[in-house]
């Protein structure tokens, strides 16, 4: 079932085109070959997208990626008992679904408010809120799938908000972050 070379950016020439016939012209016979359904294998994910301290997103579906116009998706991974930085994500509504680990969301202009969500469960950002994500495990890590509004990742890192729990030092060791 998976066609590996449909999920890189440059198996269609024009993500996001569609150059398949609308209206009252006959289709061809190949007409959602290349605009049809897409497997992203968990494996093949991009991590060249907007990053936030103490977080490790990686990008399955995007307009780069896909030709997706109206949705962005992938995964977040948080080490053992890390925090992210204070940001907010502007206009989008973010939907995160815990898949392991137990998370911890504080939020607000002081990061006042806090609920704690596990395995199973979803956790919905509206636009334009103060958040940071916690691991609430000192010795599991926390690992979510993140589903966005529009194909672009936005990130608004807040650094000036004294965060009710310091962001922790983590150290990301993959291709794009290096060992310090």
């Amino acid at each position: 079932m998976h066609d590996h070379d449909q999920d890189q950016p440059d198996a269609h020439p024009h993500p996001g085109a569609h150059p398949h016939p609308h209206g009252s012209e006959a289709p061809g016979p190949d007409r959602w070959k290349h605009d049809g359904v897409r497997v992203i294998p968990g494996d093949r994910l991009d991590a060249n997208t907007a990053q936030t301290p103490g977080m490790y997103r990686q990008a399955a579906i995007n307009a780069a990626r896909v030709g997706a116009q109206r949705i962005w998706a992938g995964t977040v991974a948080i080490q053992p008992d890390a925090k992210t930085g204070v940001h907010h994500h502007g206009a989008l509504e973010s939907v995160i679904y815990v898949v392991s680990g137990r998370a911890r969301m504080r939020w607000g202009d002081r990061l006042e408010y806090v609920a704690e969500a596990g395995p199973g469960d979803f956790i919905f950002v509206p636009p334009y809120v103060p958040h940071q994500e916690i691991n609430a495990s000192t010795d599991e890590p926390l690992h979510c799938v993140l589903v966005r509004s529009d194909n672009e990742a936005v990130v608004v890192n807040i650094p000036d908000v004294e965060p009710v729990e310091k962001p922790e030092t983590v150290h990301w060791v993959d291709p794009i972050h290096k060992a310090p």
